[in-house]
């Protein structure tokens, strides 16, 4: 019996969230609402001006904020991400262990990577992300017992932009098929898939079990304009795909049939890591014994409640009758 029911591989960052003046963005010359790539040197600066600022940490980067989720679900967990050896990275492990999350990877000499959130009184999100350690996973890093031993490999898209990381997310694939055990895969970002669409269709045309992306990046994948063209034109391709169109809700596309899953109506105040909770709830259901249109439901929830709220993590947790009563609900 697998002793995992998931185990999820990225890039490990420490989410750094601050509230800011917009004067601050003016001073760091940053464009608001956008996410920049920024080394050491340029990392160190911006978090210099947050001094003084209240400051909010969690182990975080995508896949982590998945396998977070499938964690806090109470679904059993585990990870491949690279830290530094530094504080930091102790707090990224920390992070995970205490939620019960096993994370074995040894620590780099790099700086442990960051991702700082400035988030400015109109609620926009400008992210400032530094890679450091976290590009360093390699395939040596990808324990076979512990795949083995796991119902579903979780791996994010981001992996494939670096050359020694998706070195580590191939052999994770490979590893996965050599045991039996289930793939599933995210685009990420609709970038990555205009940068590497060949590259993503070998995947899901191949290894991958499970697929899932946004509305963006399934029309730049596909070509089609319609989503439930796009999820179709997919499910020629991959066993099961979960299509995520933000307030309108997800398509689950499983055995030749589309399962039409609703929004949640919220106001949403924070956007981020919407994708990835509805990622680790789907995951959760489909391994703990939720067939996919009760997974899709409990996973739109759980996308509502985490984009009502600061954060990708649930501040508000499902409780265990939650959760059973969206095996009911379906049911009748």
């Amino acid at each position: 019996m697998a002793m995992y029911d998931v185990f999820g591989v990225g890039n490990a960052l420490v989410d750094i969230q601050a509230r800011v003046d917009d004067e601050v963005l003016t001073r760091l010359s940053l464009d608001k609402g956008i996410m920049t790539l920024v080394d050491d040197e340029q990392q160190s600066k911006v978090l210099s001006h947050l001094d003084g600022s209240p400051l909010n940490r969690c182990a975080g980067g995508s896949a982590a904020n998945t396998i977070v989720a499938v964690a806090d679900l109470g679904g059993s967990a585990g990870y491949f991400g690279k830290v530094g050896d530094d504080a930091l990275g102790e707090f990224f492990l920390k992070d995970m262990k205490d939620l019960g999350v096993s994370i074995t990877v040894p620590p780099n000499d790099k700086p442990t990577g960051t991702c700082a959130v400035l988030i400015t009184e109109d609620a926009q999100r400008t992210m400032l992300t530094n890679l450091a350690a976290s590009v360093s996973l390699s395939p040596d890093d990808i324990d076979e017992d512990k795949i083995a031993n796991s119902k579903y490999v979780y791996v994010e898209g981001y992996l494939l932009t670096g050359d020694s990381t998706k070195k580590a997310a191939y052999r994770a694939f490979e590893l996965a098929k050599k045991h039996n055990v289930k793939v599933a895969f995210t685009a990420s970002d609709p970038f990555l898939v205009n940068m590497i669409r060949d590259e993503i269709w070998d995947l899901i045309t191949g290894p991958v079990d499970l697929f899932f992306c946004n509305e963006e990046e399934a029309k730049s994948l596909t070509g089609e304009s319609d989503p439930l063209k796009c999820a179709v034109k997919i499910h020629e391709h991959c066993e099961n795909v979960a299509l995520t169109l933000g307030g309108k809700g997800s398509l689950v596309m499983h055995g030749g049939i589309e399962f039409p899953i609703e929004g949640v109506q919220v106001d949403a105040i924070d956007t981020t890591g919407a994708g990835d909770m509805y990622a680790g709830a789907m995951l959760y259901g489909i391994t703990n014994g939720m067939d996919w249109r009760t997974a899709g439901h409990l996973a739109s929830h759980a996308a509502a409640r985490v984009v009502s709220q600061l954060g990708a993590r649930l501040q508000n947790r499902f409780t265990e009758e939650e959760i059973k009563n969206f095996s009911r609900l379906t049911e009748n």
